[in-house]
């Protein structure tokens, strides 16, 4: 190598440390003494809210200049409230973070509908903390006992509105597979419903993420309360699959069915996402999905994770926003199928 490309090449070297250094350090003056507000679909004490609180208390140390973390809660519309706050309302310099419903991020693609407030598509992932297996529970005294029975008798779930995973989880089994479900809505969140659960005020509830409810209400399955009726995921649980609990996908009549399921049960990758508005700018959406990976490996983090028995299997910000437009990208047939689905109540 001559000496001039040497010099080149070290040129080329420091350069693109002196633009990191810059980054970080802009990064710094901004970040400096702001707050960051988290702010989550649903009511407090639910999943997405545990998570948006556990991240928080991590995140702020790797992002230069150590902003503080704020959570607030902003439940309706099946999590369409929060997403449309964060696209329209929130401020779009990398201060405001939205932990979306699952269901928010695919609502287009399965109702048919554009939202005139926002599109999921344009958000900019951060990352998501978990991916989800999503189950079906029902109480032990109700008379249905297997997903089975459901084909011949009604079982009564709770839920919260259109949209969300558990609402729209019941309805497709109904319209799909005739499952006689009777869905009552209007709960803010899953706190909400397993609250019926446990007064009997309805018989179960659908949409829900296991590792949440097994973390959240261990009594319940210790004490055979309730019990994981099927699991509504493509490949199940580690611990849910060794007891033999049934996926959704195995009481599919036809192969059409099952690539439904499939496409609906793709969604789980995003069990937690957390975005920020299309306008904020790219430096500053690098700093945060650096920082949100960062915490999520936290030791810290984990052993509080581990404490509160949820899990924590993070996927950066790019992995989302690459399965996003995969999704979108899927076969017209099939996604018209799963609209059908999710028609009616």
């Amino acid at each position: 190598m001559s000496i001039r490309s040497l010099i080149a090449g070290l040129g080329a070297v420091l350069l693109t440390s002196s633009s990191g250094a810059l980054a970080q350090d802009e990064a710094s003056r901004f970040y400096a003494g702001k707050s960051v507000t988290i702010t989550v679909s649903s009511s407090p004490g639910g999943g997405y809210d545990l998570y948006s609180r556990l991240l928080a208390r991590y995140m702020g140390k790797y992002i230069p200049g150590n902003p503080t973390f704020i959570v607030t809660n902003m439940p309706g519309a099946g999590g369409n409230v929060a997403a449309a706050h964060i696209a329209n309302i929130a401020p779009k310099d990398g201060t405001a973070i939205g932990a979306i419903y699952m269901g928010t991020v695919v609502d287009p693609l399965f109702t048919g509908k554009t939202r005139p407030t926002h599109d999921p598509v344009k958000f900019n992932y951060i990352g998501n903390a978990n991916k989800d297996v999503y189950v079906c529970l029902v109480r032990t005294d109700a008379p249905v006992k297997t997903f089975t029975d459901l084909m011949e008798k009604e079982l009564v779930v709770g839920a919260t509105a259109g949209g969300a995973s558990t609402h729209d989880f019941p309805l497709l089994l109904k319209n799909i597979l005739g499952a006689k479900f009777r869905i009552v809505t209007g709960y803010p969140g899953t706190r909400q419903i397993n609250a019926a659960i446990e007064k009997g005020e309805v018989q179960g509830g659908c949409g829900q993420s296991w590792s949440s409810m097994a973390a959240t209400y261990p009594h319940w399955f210790r004490d055979n309360l309730v019990k994981v009726l099927v699991q509504e995921d493509s490949e199940g649980y580690p611990e849910l699959n060794a007891k033999g609990v049934p996926l959704m996908r195995s009481f599919a009549k036809t192969e059409e069915q099952k690539k439904v399921f499939d496409l609906v049960y793709s969604q789980t990758v995003f069990g937690r996402p957390y975005v920020v508005a299309a306008e904020v700018p790219a430096e500053r959406i690098a700093i945060l999905r650096k920082a949100f990976m960062a915490a999520m490996g936290d030791a810290g983090l984990k052993g509080e994770a581990e404490k509160m028995q949820v899990d924590v299997i993070a996927t950066p910000g790019e992995e989302l926003q690459k399965k996003i437009v995969e999704i979108y990208a899927t076969p017209a047939d099939i996604v018209e199928r799963a609209r059908k689905g999710f028609e009616g109540n």
